[in-house]
């Protein structure tokens, strides 16, 4: 049987032949990939910029995800905060470090996950560099880019008692994904491709909203256009990205359990929705709901009640140490 090559066995620029083909191209890329630097167009002459990391261990398993859903999550998480500004995004910078034996088809399939994903959630944004190297431990970093438009960009700290605190996506999917992934994704304690694979074909709206979520990227424009006083990606759980929205502003949160829904929905984290806040009475853009309110005070409330729970991800207190 043939063994596949490795990022060992090839070396880098080999390695990066395989990939830059697969990368999807940026709209707004005046030179992209192979050069010391990109040059990007910048008719605002404004542009935001985010950074997020994926390692193997805290942030994901490889016994759970596809190297496609590696590259598409990788993507969906860094779209959604240049979103969550206002912005358009425009381009990803992506560095990877890997084993050096890992197979040269784990970066096809992650490269193959970043262009699904742009085409798919910002068409137009694309990849325009980056790096390669070795590591013991798999670590995907994304640097994302995005252009305002001419518009203010839209900061955590604008909202004001009496705005509508709305969402746009879903909430607590992903978080129930991941625990049906820890409960039956796992066998003796560690987890199992073969038993996700099962829990995929059984679950596979919750189990997708885990490994390769969908956030509504284009929401975070129309909610810009409709007058979002303020706004924020979805990362780490309702309760706690709303308890910071609130802190930025100044403000209590109040949650209606309602519309809500259960803990699940409150404290679980990775759904990459969208909350924002807008003046009473605007109507709602794109795909935005109303589910609370902006009162006088601080902190996070739910039916009117402080909301304490100290739910949501925080990767120094919650990480177990475990890989798989």
């Amino acid at each position: 049987m043939t063994q596949p090559d490795t990022l060992r066995g090839i070396g880098e620029s080999a390695s990066l032949a395989r990939i830059f083909p697969r990368l999807p191209s940026s709209d707004y890329a005046i030179v992209g990939p192979g050069d010391d630097s990109a040059v990007m167009s910048a008719p605002d002459s404004r542009f935001v910029v985010t950074t997020d990391m994926m390692i193997h261990g805290p942030d994901f398993r490889l016994a759970w995800s596809s190297p496609q859903d590696l590259g598409w999550k990788a993507a969906a998480s860094n779209l959604a905060d240049v979103a969550a500004m206002g912005a358009r995004p425009t381009a990803l910078v992506v560095a990877i470090a890997a084993p050096a034996d890992s197979p040269v088809s784990l970066l096809e399939g992650i490269a193959d996950g970043l262009r699904d994903a742009c085409a798919a959630l910002a068409p137009g944004c694309g990849v325009v560099g980056g790096d390669l190297s070795v590591s013991a431990t798999l670590t995907i970093a994304v640097t994302a880019f995005g252009d305002l438009d001419g518009r203010a960009p839209v900061l955590r700290s604008g909202a004001r008692p009496g705005d509508v605190v709305a969402v746009s996506g879903v909430l607590g999917r992903a978080a129930a994904g991941l625990r049906l992934l820890f409960e039956h994704g796992v066998k003796n304690e560690t987890p199992d491709a073969t038993a996700t694979a099962a829990l995929r074909a059984a679950e596979p709206a919750l189990v997708a909203a885990q490994l390769a979520p969908e956030p509504p990227i284009g929401d975070g424009v129309l909610a810009a256009l409709g007058g979002a006083t303020a706004m924020l990606d979805l990362s780490d759980g309702l309760a706690l990205d709303a308890r910071r929205l609130a802190t930025a502003s100044g403000v209590a949160v109040d949650l209606s359990s309602a519309a809500v829904g259960d803990r699940e929905s409150l404290d679980g984290g990775e759904d990459h929705s969208l909350l924002a806040t807008f003046p009473a009475g605007t109507a709602l853009p794109g795909g935005f709901r109303a589910i609370g309110a902006v009162v006088a005070g601080s902190g996070v409330l739910v039916d009117g009640q402080p909301y304490d729970e100290r739910g949501g991800w925080d990767p120094y207190e919650q990480w177990s140490g475990a890989a798989g």
